[in-house]
């Protein structure tokens, strides 16, 4: 299976890191807690909880686990938390290509092979691919076209919106890019990586009045279908994403495999014979 990142950048935060209190606060807020609320929920004393966000009381290290517990932080922004309050990371960030992710690895590549003739990518929290089935490298060669490479590295949320990547050939672009830039809001609010996405896109050609129009109070649709058409060729392709249920390393806990599925028999045909060009 390609790989086309061997390591996942890691991210001590030393140098953006706020106060332990300050973030509790944010993360509280983010949740939409009151300190009495997280207080009952956390079975600590409100007055606790006031102290720990004022600085006046300073936390230990299981008060920190149990808080961010509480927040349901990102293992990620749970380790930042952990910092904060100086404590050393509890969570590892591993290299997919790590030893101790060997497992995980595997069930990846397992996924991704038994997805062909179908199109799938292993994403990381910034959307950039780190895998690929053999599919996916051949539906992107077919609408990109050899030498094409707007985005480097590919991104699966750069990509659609980009006007000289895939936006050219989608056929019903506005409804993906706000379904997609509903998705990007949701998660940045979570994950720095994913901000710093939606900041990007926001700068392309009329991403910014299309974010300005999307209805945030809205769910998302369970399934997000998406038309593209070249050279007189169209597929028409729902999408669907899946996550470790349980991880507990960052780099699993940010990675999601998504997969595109044919959403007719035409579609299907047409995947099916590119398989059959490529000798697949």
């Amino acid at each position: 299976m390609a790989s086309l990142h061997s390591d996942v950048p890691t991210r001590s935060g030393a140098l953006d890191t706020p106060g332990f209190g300050t973030l509790m606060r944010q993360w509280r807020r983010r949740r939409g807690f009151s300190q009495l609320e997280l207080a009952e929920l956390g079975r600590v004393s409100q007055r606790h909880v006031s102290f720990l966000e004022s600085g006046r009381a300073r936390p230990s290290r299981q008060m920190v686990l149990h808080l961010s517990e509480m927040l349901d932080m990102p293992l990620r922004e749970r380790n930042r938390l952990l910092h904060a309050a100086g404590f050393a990371a509890a969570y590892r960030e591993s290299g997919l290509d790590a030893p101790r992710l060997a497992e995980a690895r595997h069930a990846l590549d397992l996924l991704l092979r038994q997805q062909e003739p179908f199109p799938a990518v292993v994403v990381d929290a910034a959307w950039n691919v780190q895998l690929a089935n053999a599919a996916a490298q051949r539906m992107m060669a077919f609408l990109l076209g050899p030498g094409s490479d707007p985005a480097q590295p590919l991104n699966m949320m750069k990509l659609p919106l980009h006007p000289k990547a895939l936006r050219p050939f989608m056929a019903n672009w506005a409804e993906v890019a706000s379904a997609l830039l509903h998705r990007l809001q949701r998660e940045a609010m979570d994950s720095p990586a994913a901000a710093a996405v939606l900041a990007e896109v926001r700068g392309y050609p009329d991403v910014d009045a299309l974010w300005r129009k999307v209805d945030w109070d809205s769910e998302p649709a369970p399934l997000l279908g998406f038309s593209v058409e070249k050279d007189g060729l169209r597929l028409d392709m729902v999408t669907l994403i899946a996550t470790f249920g349980t991880p507990q390393d960052v780099t699993l806990q940010d990675l999601r495999i998504e997969s595109f599925l044919p959403a007719n028999e035409g579609s299907e045909q047409l995947l099916r014979e590119l398989a059959r060009q490529a000798g697949d």
